[in-house]
């Protein structure tokens, strides 16, 4: 939304808004601004979630994981988990032969990964996007 947007519905002029915003970003609570792609729109509508157990969960191993995920551009969270396997990845591609091929050739082959389970979301609900 723009400043202008931001400040009406504050109750603020544009130029107080401006000035609050701005301390916001410099104080780190607002880290940033992107753009809200529509993933049905890039072909990209078919979700899956992979259970990741490592072989190893030294803070080493668990480094060397963590930045083979972040090159992947398919894995569109990772999250470390407390339970029975260690990650929980979401992957974004356009169908689920695509899905298969990421989790034999990228999620497969990552830095101590000794197993994965897949889950497919049959519909998203709510979903974080921006």
């Amino acid at each position: 939304m723009s400043v202008t947007e931001l400040a009406t519905r504050i109750g603020l002029s544009k130029t107080p808004a401006q000035v609050r915003l701005r301390r916001l970003i410099e104080a780190g609570y607002i880290e940033g601004f992107r753009a809200v792609l529509n993933p049905a729109k890039l072909g990209l509508d078919h979700v899956a979630f992979a259970e990741v157990k490592l072989s190893d969960t030294r803070e080493s191993a668990l480094a060397e994981f963590n930045a083979a995920v972040r090159r992947i551009p398919e894995i569109e969270e990772c999250h470390m988990i407390a339970g029975r396997f260690d990650y929980l990845l979401k992957v974004r591609s356009p169908d689920i032969r695509t899905y298969r091929r990421i989790l034999g050739e990228k999620i497969s082959s990552l830095p101590h990964v000794a197993s994965s389970s897949t889950s497919v979301a049959m519909e998203s609900v709510k979903e974080a996007r921006g």
